[in-house]
């Protein structure tokens, strides 16, 4: 009897081990103060002066499609007229985001922005449901392409 209720009580921790891991990118996702949602994902987002560049670092998470491929984040610095005086991309690894599932990207502009400054996000990615006739969501893959300006908050 004390064989049996150790053994359950081992496979419980066990399994309980088995089932959890420390998601960091969603983590980020939630406390980042700069946001946009939209029917096909979420993102958030920071910017830090370093020297005469600007850091853009955040999180974006899949909310539509079953598979949302070779996603790619652009940023760029609008000048009060809304000409593009800088521009930046970051390819977002893993190639491949399953629905509900986060990552994260990191970019660097060339120029030091202000508060205030206008900033243009462009995201692209194909996005499949699956079910093709190859049995790949891949060649059924919808491009998609989507901006969205945000203005950089005080105290960046």
């Amino acid at each position: 009897m004390v064989r049996r209720v150790f053994l359950v009580a081992i496979t419980a921790v066990l399994l309980g081990a088995c089932s959890t891991y420390h998601d960091t990118s969603r983590e980020r996702l939630a406390t980042m103060t700069q946001r946009y949602s939209q029917f096909d994902l979420v993102m958030a987002w920071e910017t830090s002066v370093v020297g005469e560049n600007t850091l853009v670092e955040g999180a974006v998470k899949n909310v539509r499609w079953a598979f949302m491929y070779d996603l790619e984040i652009w940023v760029s610095v609008l000048d009060p007229g809304g000409k593009v005086v800088a521009r930046s991309v970051s390819f977002v690894i893993p190639l491949q985001l399953n629905m509900d599932q986060s990552a994260e990207f990191s970019l660097k502009l060339p120029i030091p922005v202000e508060p205030g400054t206008k900033l243009r996000f462009t995201y692209k990615y194909r996005g499949s449901d699956g079910g093709d006739h190859s049995g790949f969501g891949l060649d059924s893959a919808l491009p998609w392409m989507q901006s969205f300006d945000a203005v950089v908050p005080p105290g960046n």
